[in-house]
C-alpha cells in the first residue's frame, strides 16, 4: 500500500515475548546474523518493487539485491559487544570513540535539542551510526574537500571528521534528528509538559516519564525506643528535678543560717 506512511519491523505480532530477555542468555552470541541479513534483503527488495511503480519488475535485477552477512556480523560486534566494540576498524574509520564499550543509554539533552550534525550530547554510538549511514547512502560531492565539522554546501555533510586527517564532504540525506516526546516542549531554557490533546490518539498514549534521580541516595534511620524506656527516662527526669529542687532548698537554708550567725 503506497499510502502507508511508515512501517515498523518486529519479530512478534502484537506483544513482545522473550523468555531470555535480560538474562545471561540474552547476549550477542544468540543473535542470528543470517536472519537480520534476510530481513534487510526483504526490505531492500520491497523498496525496489515500490520504486519501480507500475513497471514490470526485473527478477534478475531483484535477485541481485543481497546483503553482506559479513558486514552485519561486524556491525553486531561493533554495536553490541565490548570486544571489539567501538574500537573495531569500521567504527574507528569514522569516529574517535571515548570508550570501547558501546553505550545503549537513550541519552540526555544537556541544553536545547539540536538537529545539527554533531550536537554536544551525541554519544559514540549515535555518532558512529550517523557517519556509517551517511557514508553508505552518499554520493561524492562535486568539489571533493576535507572537513572536520561541516561542509560549505548545505546539501553536503562531513563524514569521518573526527579521525586524524579529517573527513570528506559527501552528498547525503542522512540527518541527526533529536527524538523526544511530542508532549514535551523546550521553551525559555526549560522543558514544559504539554497537556494531552484528546483529538490526537498518539499524543494521549505517548508516555511522558521522568529520569532517575542521579544524586547519591542517602537514608537516615531513627530508632524508636519502647514505652518502658520512655517511662524510665521520664521518672529519671522527675527524680533529677526533685533532687535539684531539694538541693536548692537545702542550700538556701544553709546559706541563710550561716549568714545569721555572722
Amino acid at each position: 500500500n503506497t499510502s502507508t506512511s511508515g512501517v515498523v519491523l518486529e519479530d512478534f505480532d502484537s506483544q513482545f515475548s522473550n523468555r531470555f530477555y535480560h538474562s545471561h542468555l540474552d547476549s550477542p552470541a544468540n543473535i542470528n546474523s543470517s536472519s537480520i541479513a534476510a530481513a534487510a534483503a526483504l526490505v531492500a527488495r520491497s523498496l525496489y518493487i515500490l520504486a519501480t511503480g507500475d513497471m514490470t519488475v526485473d527478477l534478475m535485477t531483484l535477485n541481485t539485491i543481497k546483503v553482506n552477512v559479513t558486514l552485519v556480523e561486524e556491525l553486531i560486534g561493533c554495536l553490541l559487544t565490548c570486544d571489539p566494540g567501538l574500537s573495531c576498524g569500521i567504527a574507528k574509520s569514522f569516529i574517535s570513540p571515548s570508550n570501547a564499550c558501546p553505550s545503549h543509554y537513550v541519552g540526555v539533552f544537556q541544553d536545547s535539542p539540536s538537529s545539527t550534525q554533531f550536537p554536544s550530547y551525541a554519544d559514540d554510538t549515535s555518532r558512529f551510526i550517523w557517519n556509517f549511514l551517511a557514508d553508505r547512502t552518499s554520493t561524492l560531492a562535486s568539489n571533493v574537500s576535507s572537513c572536520t565539522v561541516k561542509c560549505n554546501n548545505e546539501s553536503e555533510v562531513c563524514v569521518g571528521g573526527e579521525v586524524e586527517g579529517g573527513g570528506r564532504c559527501v552528498v547525503s540525506t542522512t540527518r541527526y534528528v533529536p527524538a523526544y516526546s511530542t508532549r514535551l516542549k523546550f521553551e525559555d531554557n526549560a522543558w514544559h509538559v504539554l497537556p494531552a490533546n484528546s483529538s490526537d490518539p498518539m499524543g494521549a498514549a505517548d508516555p511522558v516519564w521522568t529520569e532517575s534521580y542521579w544524586n547519591t541516595i542517602s537514608l537516615r534511620v531513627y530508632a524508636v525506643q519502647s514505652t518502658t524506656s520512655d517511662r524510665l527516662i521520664l521518672l529519671a527526669g522527675l527524680a533529677v528535678t526533685a533532687a535539684s529542687y531539694l538541693g536548692v532548698v537545702v542550700g538556701r537554708a544553709y546559706i541563710s543560717k550561716i549568714t545569721k550567725r555572722d
